[in-house]
Parts: structure tokens; sequence; C-alpha cells
């Protein structure tokens, strides 16, 4: 059975981060990545030509962001990753997925170099008992050099 690690991808530089220790731990293991991109439910009623609008560019924003992860993915471990856009609240839309694909090996989250981890972060550890995978979470603080050492 291959494993399967799934990632946050959104501009953060903790979500490269963790991104980063998935694709390693990835090829290591013979395994692969599930990128999931996030698009918020845009949180004002506009006119609905309008809304269709901001969300239809968001969802635009998250399907490049997750591409451009996925060819870097590729071009380092020759395997490309599944990749998810999803709209919704951010912990619902993991949660969601977590359960649709019990396939999943391991959740990988960043978190933030200082202050708070993140809302996913913070949610998941403090959920950890209820998910059905190991949820690994990356310090934001570890240079690429360090990521690579640990993975």
């Amino acid at each position: 059975m291959m494993r399967v690690y799934l990632t946050i991808v959104d501009e953060t530089e903790e979500a490269r981060a963790a991104l980063r220790f998935a694709a390693r731990r990835a090829a290591k293991t013979g395994g692969v990545v599930h990128l999931l991109a996030l698009v918020p439910r845009q949180s004002f009623n506009a006119f609905g030509g309008v809304q269709a609008t901001i969300e239809e560019e968001a969802r635009d924003r998250a399907e490049v962001l997750a591409n451009s992860a996925a060819g870097e993915l590729m071009y380092e471990s020759g395997k490309m990753p599944q990749i998810a856009v999803r709209v919704g609240d951010a912990k619902t839309v993991v949660s969601e997925y977590l359960s649709e694909h019990p396939e999943v090996a391991a959740l990988v989250l960043g978190a933030a170099a200082e202050g708070a981890p993140g809302p996913l972060v913070t949610h998941f550890s403090t959920n950890v008992g209820s998910l059905h995978c190991p949820l690994f979470i990356v310090p934001g603080s570890l240079t690429s050099e360090e990521i690579d050492a640990l993975s």
C-alpha cells in the first residue's frame, strides 16, 4: 500500500515547510503527496455575479498555487501529486477530505515560526485523538536543510 501524505497549500512559509517535509517523506517511503488548496467562503454577500466572480478568482489563485507546488514536487521527486481545490471552512474541508481519503497515512501541517502556530495546527493538534492518521507538525523556524535532515 502506498503511503499518502496530505498537506495544505497556501502562500505561507509554514505551508512551504510542510510541503517540503511531505515531499521528502514521500520520496523516501515510495509514497505520494496530496495537495489540498483551500478557498475560504467569502464572508460578505455582494450581488450574485460579483460574488461568483470573487469566489472564482479565489479558486483560480488556489489552483495556480497548487499547480506551482505540484510542478516543484514533480521536478524534485518525479512524481505528480494529487491536487484538490475545495471551497469552505478550512477545518471542515480538511476533515472531510481525510474521511473521503482513508488512504492518507499522515496529515502534514506547518506551524508559524512565531506566535500562534496557525488555526489548522491548533485545531488538529487539539483534536488529534479523533484523526485516523498521524499528524506531523513541521516547525516554521526550520531551514530547508534542517527539514531535509529530519525527513
